[in-house]
């Protein structure tokens, strides 16, 4: 960076008074004859002046102190003109602050001085703007090599030499790394307060904080990579013009001194490629659940099966022995725009809570139930791990949480798990089965906020779901079903989809109502129709237990 002292160094000029002083920073080099130039600038600038201006002591005196008290770097005074010399008293208030003076020869022109300036400063600017571009090309070759969001912050944290932070956009941490100097925990948590408060404007802005304000800044990562002032989603302000809102935001802190222009500039590039690796993410999460998507739905309609489903599961760390967790779509959500943000919230919840477990698979969505496939565990272990995975949704979704568990299996039998685990689940709705998940051994009991049933919660009723000959299984079905199937033709359909919707709502007119998208008093009808066709009560817990049974048997027969 340019001092004084290297600006002086090729000049044919002398120093009066500051040589204490000489190694502050120039920012630029400015001319005035003004008395009183310190509104047209703004701090670290030479001033060139011929003091025309300053015929007075107590002029020169006050010329000084307003120059130094703005934070000038020093004063070059030409002489020859309305000075022989620099006068006594400019120079006695200057040795008083430390302020560096230079004499300007009559022969010396400011405009040489101005030029060895700039040339300096260019060349910096230039220097530092390699050094940039250097580092952007580093910041680019860790996320090609997809080394994830914490490499990256750790090679910015080490180029800057400062803490890097990344938080999204509620102010909650997804990264942070540290160079040398290791944050305090309020230092972290006033900037969450404060990232929050200003989640919805999308501006760089200084830390607060009395510990980071002079070594900081906070800079918004935008969806589509733009920089500060750009975000992701537009938001109406209170003044009714639309600001953007980030989708992160980046956040560096020097573990001494404030940020040079290089770090300023690095960070400013870094906002693109942090908005990169996080596009990558999501890209990359988006393709896995699609995958997993088309992996689960070929698994319930018995198009995936035997060596083929084996294989398709490799790709989720599934080689061998797998379970299935099954959760059902919040209840009441049936239908509506808010059900399918409702299945996405379960979907992130039952993946973040198997991750945290260090128990990853795959997760996807079939019908009304998300579905986790794990790599098989002992029994014992496999319940408690449903456990934990059950109170961390119930922690994440903020509301109670049921799920099932079916038994461990090799991986070309992955139906059969899922099907327990969806049936266990949905017989807690019937009464049949329920845990809390405190027990490792699947035994019935609930609290409020979790319930978890197993495969072995089941009883008798597994007996049938675990028939190895498919025709006892299809005459089972037939014997409860065939009579529906068989009416009126295609509105036998409608009565079958009704009686199902109705036994999943658990009875409930106006949710299995609104799933099938007619009047309850329809509903009602086709209920009436169904038991007049069968000879059953619907009104009769044994009834509604086979016809649930029937269901789940037709379709692991299909």
């Amino acid at each position: 960076m340019l001092t004084v002292r290297e600006l002086l160094r090729g000049l044919d000029v002398r120093l009066v008074t500051g040589e204490e002083a000489t190694d502050v920073p120039v920012r630029w080099v400015h001319i005035s004859e003004l008395p009183d130039p310190t509104p047209w600038l703004s701090g670290g600038e030479v001033l060139l002046t011929t003091g025309m201006a300053l015929q007075s002591p107590e002029q020169q005196r006050e010329f000084l102190t307003r120059l130094a008290d703005h934070q000038l770097a020093g004063l070059g005074f030409g002489v020859g003109f309305s000075h022989p010399e620099v006068p006594t008293a400019l120079a006695q208030a200057a040795a008083e602050r430390e302020f560096p003076v230079f004499e300007v020869p009559y022969e010396v022109p400011f405009i040489a001085v101005t030029e060895a300036a700039f040339t300096q400063l260019v060349n910096e600017q230039y220097a530092v703007l390699r050094r940039a571009l250097a580092a952007h090309e580093r910041l680019e070759r860790v996320v090609l090599s997809e080394r994830g969001l914490d490499a990256l912050a750790g090679t910015l944290a080490t180029l800057i030499g400062a803490a890097v932070l990344v938080f999204d956009a509620r102010g909650e941490p997804l990264v942070q790394r540290a160079f040398r100097r290791t944050l305090e925990p309020e230092e972290v948590a006033a900037l969450q307060a404060e990232l929050f408060e200003r989640r919805r404007v999308a501006r760089a802005f200084l830390p607060s904080h009395p510990g980071l304000a002079d070594r900081s800044l906070a800079l918004p990562v935008a969806a589509d990579g733009g920089g500060p002032g750009a975000g992701s989603a537009p938001a109406q302000s209170a003044n009714g013009v639309g600001e953007r809102i980030p989708e992160a935001w980046l956040v560096a802190i020097k573990d001494g001194g404030p940020l040079s222009d290089f770090d300023r500039l690095t960070l400013h590039q870094a906002v693109t490629i942090v908005a990169l690796e996080l596009l990558r993410g999501r890209v990359a999460g988006d393709t896995e659940r699609r995958l997993a998507g088309d992996v689960l739905a070929g698994l319930v309609a018995g198009a995936l099966t035997g060596p083929e489903l084996a294989r398709r599961l490799e790709p989720f760390g599934l080689s061998e022995n797998v379970a299935a967790i099954v959760v059902p779509r919040a209840a009441g959500s049936t239908g509506s725009k808010s059900s399918r943000g409702s299945q996405a919230r379960v979907e992130d919840a039952l993946a973040t809570a198997l991750r945290e477990e260090a128990a990853p698979g795959l997760v996807a969505s079939t019908g009304q139930v998300t579905c986790g496939l794990v790599a098989g565990l002992e029994e014992a272990e496999l319940f408690s791990l449903a456990g934990r995975v059950a109170h961390r949704m119930a922690m994440t979704v903020g509301s109670p949480v049921s799920l099932g568990v079916g038994r461990p299996v090799a991986g070309a039998q992955a139906r059969r798990t899922f099907h327990e685990a969806r049936c266990a689940v949905e017989a807690l709705a019937l009464g049949v089965a329920g845990s809390d998940g405190s027990d490792s051994n699947g035994s019935a009991a609930t609290n409020g906020a979790v319930k978890v049933a197993t495969y072995k919660d089941l009883g008798s009723f597994q007996l049938l779901l675990s028939l190895q000959d498919d025709e006892a299984l299809r005459l089972f079905c037939d014997s409860i079903l065939g009579p529906i199937e068989a009416s009126e033709g295609h509105y036998g359909g409608e009565l079958m989809r009704s009686l199902e919707a109705f036994i999943e709502e658990n009875g409930q007119w106006e949710r299995a109502a609104r799933r099938l998208y007619c009047h309850r008093h329809t509903l009602r009808y086709r209920i009436r129709r169904v038991e007049e066709l069968t000879g059953r009560n619907l009104g009769s817990a044994r009834d509604r237990i086979e016809f649930w049974l029937a269901l789940r048997g037709r379709e692991l027969v299909a």
